[in-house]
This record gives structure tokens, C-alpha cells and sequence, in this order.
């Protein structure tokens, strides 16, 4: 089985952070979004993951080799592919097409998910969807009493569901779902300028394939800095619930409370501090005379003199001073 994750995005919605590093690389209580997004698929599938390609824009080589390296620490083989331009959903998979075959699962790297299902992958395709109280900002299916999707509806204005498509999607016959987007781009098929994967599953559904849904207990954004805080916090619960160890043994805390749960990373030093509830820190991180809550920090930071909350602050910042609620690339020193 193949899993394709498009990732060519900018990430415009959380900058200053995806002007360093790849949206999908930030860290999510200590590990890259897209690693969680695969670990959370794999969990939920019943076969083997043997390949995973990632569709990225121009990355670098960094982190790329970020990406084969997350690939390899799940068991599978990882790919590069280029999307050199937004062309829409359907042809970010069709730059992956050597892995358009057998089965696939699809997932976009802009969520996180929490599920208790397992995938029937005998099924001709299967969406994760959830409820949501507002469908008109979403792509949602309306279902019959088996559970079968009967259609696709692009941000309804008028209510016809409120089953929401989260971005994932599994295919029993990738070759046939390789068929139909080379169709739709051949014939220039598109959508608002854009060739859509849902094109393809209109037309795979009007073949007689049956799509299934699977409803995530909870559907977690990453799009931007108020999102990506609290979907770190989610994770730190969920992670927390679960009995991991979430404090290196290689940290250096001294007259400190840290208030669970918290993730500090290996070498980070941590003095006079009261750290917590909700809050990530990354490896080397230097953290004095400071309360923290509810933030994201990342590398080789140092912050002194502050209290701090609702905040996502890059790796190398330096902050000394007063401060509440921030959003802080890479390399930024505020001293006050």
C-alpha cells in the first residue's frame, strides 16, 4: 500500500514560521506535522504502508532529506515529488503517479486527526469526514442509510450534510483513480482553474465504486498560529492520556514546576521557570525567570525575564523583556 501527502502549499496563513522551515516540518509536540499525520494513518489501517511520497514545492534539500528520513523511521520507503505549480488537488497526486497503483491512501498536510477506526481496505474507497455545525466553508458528502456517499458538495450554501471531507481519502484501485485524473487533465477538465480530485471521484462514484465514510473523533487545523497552538495542545492532551513520556531525561530542569502537559525536548535548560499546562519546547532551548502556558517553542531559543501565553515562537529567537501573546519566526531577537 502507498500513502501520497501533498505538501506543496507555502503556508502563507502561519508565517513568519514557513518562511524557514516547510509548514508540514513545524513540530507538533515535538515531532513534524506530516510524521504525526502518517504515524495517525498508519494506526488506522490494516495493512502495511511500503512507500510514501511526498509532493512538495521547492523545499530544498534539507528538507527533503527531512521528509525520507521521517519516511524510513515508519517502515517505508520514502519518495520526493515536485508540484511546480497550483494546479489543484487532482494534479498534486498526478505528480506522485508512480505510486498511483494498488491501493493508496491520500492524505493533504494541512490537518492532524484523532480516530478509534480501523480501515476496511477491501472497500472500494473510503473519506474521513466529521460533523461540523457550519458545512458551508467545507467540502461535505451526503450519505444513504448503508453509509455510502451518494455525492460530493463543494461548500454548500443551502444545507445538504454536515459531514465535513478532512482531506483523507483511500482508494482499493489506485490504477483507476490514476485513469481518471489523467483523464481530466488531458481533456482539460477543471474546476475554478484548478483540476480537482473531487472531478475524479464524481466520475470514479458514476463508475460504480462506493465510497464509504469514516468519522474522526476530532479534526485538528494546523492552518494558522491560533489553530497550530491549539492543536498542540490537543496532542499534548491525547499524548498525556496515553501514558507517554513526554520529558527528556536529558533536560535540565532546576527550581522549576513543570505543569503536565508539557513537551521539553532533550538539552533544553529550564531555571526559575514555571512551564505549563499545554507548552512544547524544543531541543537546546534555554528558558529563565519565565512563566509559560499554552505556547510553542521551538530550538535553540533562549527566553528570559517573561511571561508568556497563546505563543509560537521560532527556533534561534532570543527574548528578554515583557511579552504576552506572540507569533515569532526564526532568528528574531527582542530585548527590552
Amino acid at each position: 500500500m502507498n500513502l501520497i501527502i501533498p505538501m506543496a502549499g507555502r503556508g502563507s496563513r502561519i508565517r513568519p514560521h514557513s518562511l524557514t522551515v516547510p509548514k508540514p516540518l513545524l513540530p507538533i509536540a515535538g515531532k513534524p506535522i506530516v510524521q504525526r499525520l502518517a504515524e495517525d494513518i498508519i494506526e488506522s489501517m490494516d495493512a502495511k504502508i511500503e512507500h510514501i511520497g511526498f509532493v512538495t514545492g521547492d523545499f530544498g534539500r534539507e528538507a527533503e532529506d527531512r521528509l525520507l528520513e521521517i519516511a524510513t523511521a515508519l517502515g517505508a520507503e520514502g519518495h520526493i515529488y515536485h508540484q511546480d505549480a497550483p494546479l489543484g488537488t487532482a494534479h498534486a497526486l498526478y505528480c506522485a503517479e508512480p505510486l498511483l497503483d494498488d491501493k493508496v491512501v491520500v492524505a493533504f498536510a494541512d490537518t492532524l486527526f484523532r480516530a478509534d477506526f480501523k480501515i476496511d481496505i477491501e472497500k472500494d474507497g473510503i473519506i474521513w469526514v466529521q460533523k461540523v455545525e457550519d458545512p458551508s466553508a467545507y467540502g461535505v458528502v451526503k450519505v444513504d442509510d448503508r453509509g455510502i456517499i451518494t455525492a460530493l458538495v463543494e461548500k454548500p450554501q443551502t444545507p445538504v450534510s454536515d459531514l465535513a471531507i478532512i482531506g483523507i481519502y483511500y482508494f482499493k484501485n489506485g490504477a483507476l483513480l490514476h485513469e481518471q485524473i489523467r483523464y481530466i487533465i488531458e481533456n482539460d477538465i477543471k474546476v475554478k482553474g484548478e483540476y480537482q480530485l473531487t472531478t475524479c471521484l464524481e466520475n470514479m462514484k458514476n463508475m460504480g465504486q462506493e465510497f464509504h465514510v469514516a468519522e474522526v473523533k476530532e479534526w485538528l487545523d494546523c492552518g494558522n498560529k491560533e489553530h497550530f497552538v491549539h492543536t498542540n495542545q490537543r496532542v499534548l492532551d491525547f499524548l498525556f492520556e496515553k501514558g507517554e513520556e513526554l520529558v527528556s531525561p536529558s533536560a535540565q530542569i532546576k527550581e522549576a514546576t513543570v505543569i503536565s502537559p508539557c513537551f521539553i525536548a532533550e538539552g533544553a535548560k529550564i531555571s526559575r521557570a514555571v512551564i505549563g499546562p499545554h507548552v512544547s519546547v524544543g531541543s537546546g532551548t534555554v528558558i529563565h525567570n519565565a512563566i509559560i502556558r499554552n505556547s510553542v517553542i521551538g530550538e535553540e531559543t533562549h527566553i528570559e525575564n517573561k511571561i508568556i501565553e497563546n505563543t509560537m515562537i521560532g527556533n534561534h529567537v532570543t527574548i528578554k523583556g515583557r511579552a504576552g501573546d506572540l507569533s515569532l519566526g526564526d532568528y528574531t531577537n527582542i530585548v527590552e
